[in-house]
């Protein structure tokens, strides 16, 4: 009797992981804000997260970019931009289409060029976000939740990223 209860509570778990796995398959969703929440920032963003769903390693990297905006009477200057893991890099696109960057986790990436971009009052610059689901090897597999920071001269705004990352 002990072993069918053993095989039973196996059934049933590997049938809910799979329907969980089933269910989050492919899902891409994106959170929209106006502004970014409990932040102290004084840009307006576009989003501040999103959902990239399940992505294969094979694949390779993703991207996503977040416009930040200058709402304010004054100018604004993005002072630094760093992320929460080594397997995420982020880039500040210029006007005309040039990248600054790429930086990385705060303190592992002594080669990220310095950052000083002006933001005049209404103007915009995209935040380039771009995942790398290999950066971690087989141990990488499943759910990722990584965050890009990006200090200007008002406060902090935070973006992230999620993913379900299959072999």
């Amino acid at each position: 009797m002990n072993s069918k209860f053993i095989v039973s509570w196996f059934i049933v778990a590997v049938v809910i992981l799979g329907g969980l796995w089933y269910v989050g398959k492919n899902n891409v969703s994106v959170t929209s804000l106006a502004t970014t929440p409990d932040q102290s920032s004084q840009l307006v963003t576009d989003f501040v997260l999103y959902d990239f769903g399940t992505i294969s390693m094979r694949d390779g990297l993703v991207k996503k970019e977040f416009l930040l905006t200058n709402s304010t009477e004054s100018e604004v200057t993005l002072t630094g931009l760093y992320t929460s893991c080594m397997c995420t890099a982020a880039n500040v696109v210029q006007i005309d289409g040039e990248k600054i960057g790429p930086f990385g986790m705060q303190g592992m990436d002594s080669f990220a060029p310095r950052l000083r971009e002006a933001l005049a009052p209404g103007e915009s610059r995209s935040i380039e976000v771009v995942y790398n689901p290999n950066a971690h090897g087989p141990a990488g597999v499943g759910p990722v939740d990584r965050f890009v920071t990006v200090q200007d001269s008002t406060g902090v705004s935070v973006f992230e990223i999620k993913a379900m990352v299959t072999p």
